[in-house]
């Protein structure tokens, strides 16, 4: 899973692909739940790293 923030807010995703403006959120039944224009995008942040103490998470 994949948290993305935005001025916004933040949505949790299961899987995300860059596009040339922004980046298209999926959920895990590969739906789209959004995109994200670059413009407005803070970070996107595996999920992975949050579960492992001794591991910072990664911004992607």
């Amino acid at each position: 899973m994949y948290r993305v923030l935005f001025p916004e807010g933040q949505l949790e995703c299961a899987r995300y692909e860059r596009t040339d403006h922004g980046v298209d959120l999926y959920d895990e039944d590969e739906a789209v739940m959004a995109f994200v224009p670059y413009e407005n995008l803070h970070a996107i942040i595996d999920e992975a790293g949050f579960d492992d103490d001794e591991t910072e998470p990664s911004v992607v």
